[in-house]
């Protein structure tokens, strides 16, 4: 099979250009390398210089993503700009990234009878609803301008199997981390920013009291749940929007319990280190814990790994990267 990979250079693209190079599948990497790194695909074009192509473009450009999509049989849309934060200081170039991109990308697809595209959406979708867990088909309203992005997403996506008949499958993304991720600059997640600063003996700050909680996902969870939306056969499957999770609700404050014990096997003075805290983040939900019940019934999707297995990995792919 040939996938397009859009945002194929980024942290959750580059994991799953990897994953479907070793299963000999044919990848085409397209990237405008905005947040994606060069060096998350270098091993890629020297390993599989017949099997992964780079495409460097961008998705606000219609002819690039004409160009992208010939002769591909699947799309993995994971291009967008991520962070709650970054999309309320600048929701005009979220809203050209991350819905003027994702029609481009539609439209091109849709143009040339790609058969099935499955994108990333966000558990960001669910706003202020405060009913958990998480089910796919009750949300509430957006509190970001990221939110309102990937929520006009799925709207789009939902248009355009009903009208155009392109398969679309839509992945709720749950606080997705893993091998790869940036811990740094002003947008970094909290996971891989958290485990920086214990490396670098810095005192993480925790947004609020730390009681806030997530549904904190591991990379190899993301990808089979992407394995599944290309290799499904259910007619009833298609044209859905799934959770892409755990099914666990983890606050912050177990979250730096966990990162705590895990890294003090590498290094025993982290335990000395004090948690410090800020004010809470406008734009932020309170509690994310996801249903996914859906993506087993459908899709035949079982985690793969916990988050304390998924921080074990972690851990140790930030400690021989960042040392």
């Amino acid at each position: 099979m040939k996938i397009l990979i859009t945002g194929g250079a980024g942290f959750i693209g580059s994991n799953l250009c990897e994953y479907f190079l070793k299963n000999a599948h044919n990848i085409v990497c397209f990237d405008n390398f905005s947040t994606g790194k060069v060096e998350n695909i270098t091993n890629f074009l020297l390993q599989y210089p017949n099997t992964f192509e780079l495409q460097v473009g961008d998705i606000r450009n219609i002819s690039d993503c004409r160009k992208a999509v010939e002769g591909v049989d699947v799309v993995l849309h994971e291009a967008a700009l991520g962070s709650v934060p970054r999309s309320i200081k600048d929701p005009i170039t979220t809203n050209e990234v991350n819905i003027s991109g994702f029609l481009n990308m539609l439209v091109s697809s849709c143009d040339a009878k790609i058969k099935r595209f499955i994108y990333a959406a966000s558990s960001s979708t669910y706003g202020n609803s405060e009913i958990l867990p998480k089910e796919e088909d009750v949300i509430g309203k957006p509190l970001s301008p990221y939110a309102v992005t990937k929520y006009v997403n799925e709207l789009y996506a939902d248009v355009f199997s009903k009208t155009y008949g392109v398969e679309c499958i839509g992945l709720r993304y749950f606080n997705v981390f893993g091998r790869r991720q940036d811990p740094f600059g002003a947008y970094a997640a909290v996971i891989p920013l958290f485990i920086k600063n214990f490396i670098n003996h810095e005192s993480p700050v925790i947004n609020g009291d730390g009681q806030y909680s997530r549904d904190f996902t591991f990379i190899d969870n993301v990808i089979q749940m992407n394995m599944l939306a290309i290799n499904t056969d259910n007619q009833k499957a298609l044209n859905q929007i799934y959770n892409t999770a755990c099914g666990e609700k983890t606050t912050l404050n177990q979250l730096v319990v966990y990162l705590k014990e895990l890294l003090c096997q590498y290094d025993s003075e982290i335990e000395k280190i004090e948690i410090l805290h800020g004010k809470e983040r406008a734009g932020d939900i309170p509690h994310s814990l996801a249903s996914i019940e859906k993506a087993k019934k459908l899709l035949g999707y079982i985690p793969k790994q916990n988050i304390y297995d998924g921080l074990k990995e972690s851990i140790d792919w930030y400690w021989k990267n960042l040392k």
